[in-house]
């Protein structure tokens, strides 16, 4: 193999110190005109009343912001970031001026097979392995973590002065510390010849040291397999996401990406189909001892320091997806194919730990459009842990959106003639549905005019096979392979033969929540408990809506009121409308869901038998708020059909009475959606508190001896403990009130103590 030396770049600071000073000429300025005041003031009129405005501007919006009315000055915000919509790049394909290496000493080197890396540290054992590989050439990537004097022979190194000088426009949007900066990488090693590009990382370890033993890196010509490939069976259109570690023998782990509800659906296919290869332009790799996994199973499953060495089937044949199905693609152990390196770009205006799976699932959607498909191959590399925690918040794009992505990408369609303009239409459309920002819009551009600009030309579209009819699967085509059941750590006990009973009760949890909608209100800062609570409750429910009174689109929190937010609820019921119901649950209380199995679904829950919790109060004997909820309530009552008015009648029998709950969860199931929401529109603007507007909801469409009794023996005091919060908490109760979690802290807390009723939920290290 070749070996390059890396060469140093001259400090731009030498060169400007090397620069000629200009020289100043006697006779350039004419003589200084002797001016007394009032003629200067005369003369620079305009200059003084341009500055005295400005002055005035800046106090003006001093005044606004911190004394007077603010409402003013965010009126003028919200105007202003409404002018800043998303464009369309333009972009002329027919006018990119081509990009050749002119700076770095590797100008003549060529060669078609690459493994890519980023590096912030000195090289690793593993990336020393890496660079023995025969027929690879290794490209480290540097990033300002790098140190200066980093060097491996056999191994090109390019460092942030070297990438800024390859003149790529990519160069412009990229971070100074993240690993995306590998997308410079990709660009150099197409520049110099590549035809496939391993995607690495320098903590794996490729097993027997032959990257070809276990991909198929020649998919045409003499070295090609030729052979048909086993495919996930397309029979259920309503599958679009599969987690590959079953087939691999591990069902009770999933990969990173994974979307939180899919983590139950543990059960190995019925039947598989066959593809021809040939077009796998995207191969992902499977990992021994620590695969790709997320931060939820990593604080979840981890039984003390012991690092994790988990193994997966390595006789396990690969498999393929369809159109229609996706797989998380990660990148530190994937292979790219030419016909895919528009693929490789990682996406920068999203959490690094999200990156490279959300580019899987653009790049996945892409690639049906030139006929190509994903491949999952068994364990290719060997990846150590190093006990390190995975941080939550780096994986907050992969929670929120990724689950909604995948049906979005499904569900796309494009008219675009060629592919390059298809792949900008959907960065597009991805910031437009809040996937990502109009910086990886304008990234995107970018990084195809630097495709173009190193000589890459784009694949021919072929026909989406999404938009035909799909042949029906006869017995003749089905082929049967039955995953083994390999040991694995689950919360520090050893899995043997069938699948354990802490995954068989997640399961059946599943199956019983799995289309009900939880509703969950965040009194607390969302920055540091939304994503807490996704993780928590969206492995059982259908999906867990955010509300908090205040927005944040970036975690997917959407605006309600406590005081009102029954008024809310008619919205969500709107968005969800095959949902068999909506359980409602505020942030300060716990809910232990499998405690919940055996209630009614189709049947009202509510608190109407925890005193303290629920009461009738009496208008006349209390303050002057309760008299005017009492009137509010009078004006609806009359307003009601009978059959809400009867039932109400019946349950509240003193006309000046009204009945007060607390409302921190309740459950209304589908067949009460649509009294719900007529309730709701007879308050109309009435200012009825939730307190209050809940319980007359209940009682007017059900009698309360209908309601299901899930909910009375929840443990409910209405200040928590002075010495221990962890004493009020039972796991033999459906839920518990009041709790606070306002912190990552604070969850890891909840989670031990939750996991006396689900062990899945490890005590954390």
């Amino acid at each position: 193999m070749l070996v390059q030396e890396r060469s140093t770049p001259k400090s731009p600071k030498s060169q400007i110190r090397g620069k000629t000073r200009p020289t100043l000429h006697p006779n350039r300025f004419s003589e200084a005109k002797s001016l007394d005041f009032s003629t200067w003031v005369s003369e620079n009129l305009y200059k003084i009343f341009t500055v005295l405005l400005l002055i005035a501007t800046v106090a003006a919006l001093f005044f606004l912001r911190n004394v007077g009315d603010t409402a003013s000055l965010l009126c003028f915000e919200t105007q202003s970031k409404n002018l800043e919509k998303i464009e369309f790049p333009q972009v002329n394909w027919n006018a990119i001026a081509p990009v050749t290496d002119k700076s770095s000493p590797y100008a003549n080197f060529r060669t078609e097979q690459w493994i890519v890396v980023s590096v912030s540290n000195y090289p690793s054992d593993s990336l020393r392995n890496l660079v023995k590989i025969r027929g690879w050439q290794v490209l480290a990537i540097g990033n300002s973590k790098t140190p200066s004097d980093w060097g491996l022979k056999g191994a090109i190194f390019l460092s942030l002065e070297q990438q800024a000088s390859l003149g790529f426009r990519v160069v412009d949007f990229l971070p100074y510390d993240s690993f995306v900066r590998k997308t410079v990488g990709y660009l150099f090693a197409i520049q110099h010849g590549a035809k496939k590009i391993f995607d690495a990382d320098d903590r794996g370890d490729v097993i027997d040291g032959d990257i070809g033993k276990h991909f198929d890196v020649e998919l045409v010509g003499e070295g090609a397999r030729r052979e048909v490939i086993l495919q996930y069976s397309h029979d259920n259109p309503n599958r679009t996401v599969v987690n590959p570690y079953i087939h691999f023998g591990q069902r009770s782990i999933w990969p990173r990406g994974l979307p939180l509800e899919n983590v139950g659906e543990v059960g190995h296919e019925e039947y598989y189909t066959e593809v021809f290869g040939g077009k796998q332009f995207i191969q992902q790799g499977i990992s021994n001892g620590l695969p790709d996994v997320d931060s939820m199973f990593y604080f979840t499953r981890k039984s003390g320091l012991e690092a994790f060495d988990i193994r997966f089937d390595e006789h396990a044949p690969k498999v393929a997806f369809p159109q229609g199905i996706m797989v998380p693609v990660n990148s530190f152990n994937t292979i790219y194919h030419s016909a895919a390196f528009w693929g490789l770009m990682l996406p920068v205006s999203i959490s690094s730990m999200a990156s490279d799976v959300l580019r899987g699932y653009w790049g996945q959607r892409l690639l049906w459009e030139i006929g190509g498909y994903v491949v999952v191959y068994p364990p290719t590399v060997h990846r150590n842990d190093r006990t390190e925690a995975y941080p939550f918040s780096e994986e907050k794009d992969l929670h929120v959106n990724v689950g909604r992505l995948i049906k979005f990408l499904v569900s796309w369609r494009s008219k675009e003639h060629r592919f390059f303009e298809k792949i900008l239409q959907l960065s597009f459309a991805m910031a437009e549905e809040g996937f990502w920002t109009d910086k990886d819009v304008k990234f995107t551009a970018a990084w195809l005019q630097d495709l173009l600009a190193v000589g890459y030309r784009q694949p021919r579209l072929m026909s989406l096979e999404l938009d035909m009819p799909r042949a029906s699967i006869g017995q003749g085509d089905r082929k049967e392979f039955i995953p083994q059941k390999l040991p694995s750590v689950h919360l520090g006990v050893e899995e043997t033969g069938t699948v354990n009973y802490e995954i068989a009760n997640l399961i059946r949890w599943r199956k019983t929540f799995g289309n009900v909608v939880l509703i969950l209100y965040c009194s607390g800062p969302v920055e540091r408990t939304a994503l807490e609570w996704r993780l928590l409750y969206g492995r059982v429910f259908k999906t867990v809506i955010i509300l908090s009174g205040q927005k944040n689109p970036d975690l997917a929190v959407e605006e309600g009121q406590l005081e009102q937010l029954y008024k809310h609820l008619p919205k969500i019921f709107e968005r969800y409308t095959s949902a068999e119901g909506f359980l409602f649950l505020q942030d300060d209380t716990i809910l232990n869901y499998w405690n919940l199995v055996q209630a009614d679904k189709t049947k009202l829950w509510i608190t109407n038998k925890v005193s303290k919790s629920w009461t009738t109060v009496s208008a006349s004997d209390n303050s002057d708020w309760f008299s005017k909820q009492a009137d509010f309530v009078k004006k609806v009552v009359s307003t009601m059909p009978a059959n809400f008015q009867v039932s109400y009648k019946e349950s509240i029998t003193n006309v000046q009475s009204i009945g007060i709950c607390s409302s921190e969860v309740f459950y209304i199931p589908r067949r009460f959606v649509a009294d719900f929401v007529d309730l709701v529109n007879l308050v109309g603007s009435l200012e009825i508190h939730q307190k209050v507007a809940v319980p007359m909801f209940f009682v007017s469409m059900d009698s309360p001896q209908n309601f299901d009794p899930v909910l009375d023996t929840m443990i409910y005091k209405r200040k928590p403990p002075t010495n221990n919060s962890s004493t009020l908490y039972s796991a033999q109760v459906p839920a518990v009130h009041p709790w606070n979690v306002s912190s990552e802290q604070d969850f890891i807390k909840l989670i031990r103590i939750m996991a006396e009723g689900d062990p899945l939920l490890m005590e954390l290290v």
